[in-house]
């Protein structure tokens, strides 16, 4: 219930509203009338002067009634609102109050100011503060004197980096980002298979420091990894380097922000950082993937922090790699890759597509081990200049494809165990095949990096990939 007289008039305002300052005449006269009128200042308990206004800095008055603009009049009767305007509007004013002649010399109609309430973050902060949230996540309560950051850093919740501490403020403007309910459950994280809900994305996204538009892409993201074909048990449990890449197609990606060009595998984006981070830290706080318990890494990457980056999509000639994945194009879509880190490739000298495409089979060679075939995944990450290469000379995406995957067979002679005096290598009884280094589907190509400069670079896949049909790529459309 709110203190006010059961019967009369609420008049919110501020002392930093032109319109509001311009009125007081007309509180003046309301003040005369049958109508008991209640003024609520929002940011100055002087304001105005002579009134004796309610003080409402804290701004619980104007949240509990909802305020979004400066003046509001609102009349009560019975403890119940009957009627409300805002701004100043003299007909309207007449009509809530009663009487005639308000305001006079003043113009007919002026428009009002935003309230307190909706300045950038307030809302959710006074709803956290005034409201039963009804956040299911278990609080933790630290003492007055204890470093928020250092109490996340303490329990575990970072991944070696400083987190944003998850305020109920910053999880419910978190969860305004997307339309999923905040008890919605994605599914069972790895590797201790526990149910995430909407509202545990929201934490992690925050400890991330994702803005709540990111949250379609964080969420989309972690549906991708909770594939069975994503073989994420797998993928954090190994031994290996790898971890999750993201690709991001569709609009979305330029209306947060992400970077597909210059360093854009690099730091400096917050979307490309904190999606790929958000999605590391729901699987490390939420399903118990922890480096040196489940996460058996011998070396890991840098990527896990995050590894997230947006196509470029700019020249018409290329087909998303979305699109070539089955979405639809204009949609907005994530590609899960299991891979590993940057294998720079340099060439500064090709010039015809035949060249260029001898030159990355020799580099894609070495994925894995050079003698190793059908075994790895591989992700090639190519740069506009060599993509103009292969443009200029009418190679769509398929054709530079084909073209790498018949530069990449061999002999089977030459890969075999034992060949070359190198142990390592592929089954002996294959010496009279000739052997393609990738399955069919294993060679991704992603077109992305600065306008300028012949270098690209190639991102090795995780060893599960042998498994050709039980550890995939996922791409999956993404929904807000």
């Amino acid at each position: 219930m709110h203190p006010f007289p059961t019967d009369g008039l609420l008049l919110f305002a501020k002392r930093d509203c032109e319109t509001c300052a311009m009125i007081q005449p007309v509180m003046a006269q309301l003040r005369t009338g049958d109508m008991p009128l209640t003024v609520v200042t929002q940011d100055d308990p002087e304001f105005p002067a002579g009134l004796a206004a309610v003080d409402d800095t804290a701004l619980r008055h104007s949240f509990q009634f909802d305020i979004e603009t400066v003046p509001t009049l609102i009349r009560l009767k019975d403890g119940q609102e009957t009627a409300r305007t805002f701004g100043w509007r003299r007909n309207d004013w007449e009509t809530i109050t009663g009487m005639r002649g308000l305001g006079p010399g003043l113009p007919d109609m002026r428009p009002g100011c935003g309230s307190k309430t909706r300045e950038p973050g307030v809302h959710e902060q006074l709803t956290a503060r005034y409201t039963d949230t009804s956040l299911a996540a278990r609080r933790i309560s630290i003492g007055a004197w204890d470093d928020e950051i250092e109490a996340c850093f303490d329990r575990g919740w970072s991944d070696g980096l400083p987190v944003v501490p998850p305020t109920d403020a910053r999880i419910l403007r978190m969860l305004a980002g997307t339309s999923r309910k905040p008890d919605d459950v994605i599914g069972l994280v790895p590797p201790n298979l526990v149910p995430v809900t909407v509202e545990k994305v929201a934490i992690n996204a925050v400890l991330a420091g994702c803005k709540p538009e990111y949250m379609p892409v964080v969420i989309t993201a972690l549906e991708a990894a909770l594939q069975p074909e994503a073989t994420m048990h797998g993928v954090l449990c190994t031994t290996c380097f790898s971890g999750p890449i993201l690709i991001v197609n569709g609009p979305i990606a330029r209306e947060i922000g992400m970077n597909s060009g210059i360093n854009c595998l690099g730091q400096g984006n917050r979307a490309n950082m904190t999606v790929g981070r958000a999605l590391q830290l729901i699987i490390r706080n939420v399903g118990g993937g922890r480096p040196g318990e489940l996460d058996r890494a011998v070396l890991g990457n840098p990527g896990k922090l995050s590894f997230c980056f947006a196509e470029d999509e700019t020249d018409p000639s290329w087909t998303p790699l979305s699109v070539a994945r089955g979405i639809a194009p204009g949609k907005n879509a994530i590609t899960l890759f299991q891979g590993d880190g940057i294998q720079g490739f340099i060439d500064q000298r090709s010039r015809t597509p035949q060249e260029l495409t001898r030159s990355l089979a020799r580099s894609l060679l070495a994925v894995g081990n050079w003698k190793l075939c059908e075994f790895t995944n591989a992700m090639l990450v190519l740069v506009p200049e060599h993509y103009a290469i292969y443009r200029q000379a009418g190679w769509n995406r398929e054709r530079i494809t084909e073209a790498l995957h018949e530069a990449l067979m061999r002999p089977g002679a030459d890969v075999i165990q034992g060949a070359h005096g190198i142990g390592e290598g592929i089954d002996p009884r294959r010496a009279s095949e000739m052997v393609n280094k990738f399955w069919p589907e294993g060679l991704l190509i992603v077109h992305a990096g600065g306008q300028a400069g012949l270098f690209s670079a190639i991102c090795a896949g995780w060893t599960g990939g042998r498994f050709r049909h039980e550890s995939t790529t996922v791409t999956r459309e993404i929904y807000r």
